[in-house]
């Protein structure tokens, strides 16, 4: 159940964020977005707190329950790097990320983040299924 509950309360605070970003700023809280125009120094004091605030999210974490977030990766580096620049590559061609089209756009209902939605959420069965299929 708690992991449950930790979950809820991330989704929760994630739409707080998104929430207030748009209240704020009038801004939709895509992170590839905001990245990206933290890398042109676009805005750069709002996009820079915001990575910043995704960065110290495990700290809080540590701080609140008293240990690191358990996480493992068993895919080798290059993989991931490989995987990174998919993601990079992808969101810029879909101009958007599933921050931005999953948790703002479908909250707006807007019918180009539900085709998005769609498709990454297509993409990523196919890619399990495949995957599987091979054997990896």
């Amino acid at each position: 159940m708690t992991s449950y509950l930790l979950s809820l309360v991330g989704g929760m605070l994630i739409g707080l964020s998104a929430v207030m970003l748009m209240i704020l700023n009038g801004r939709v809280a895509g992170v590839s977005g905001i990245v990206g125009r933290l890398a042109q120094g676009l805005n750069w004091q709002t996009n820079a707190a915001f990575v910043v605030g995704l960065m110290l999210g495990p700290i809080v974490y540590l701080l609140l329950l008293g240990r690191w977030p358990q996480i493992t990766i068993t895919e080798p580096l290059a993989v991931i790097i490989a995987a990174g620049l998919l993601v990079g590559f992808g969101t810029r061609m879909g101009s958007g990320c599933t921050s931005g089209h999953g948790v703002v756009g479908l909250a707006r209902l807007s019918p180009r983040s539900f085709v998005a939605v769609l498709s990454f959420l297509a993409t990523g069965m196919v890619t399990v299924a495949v995957l599987r299929s091979v054997g990896l």
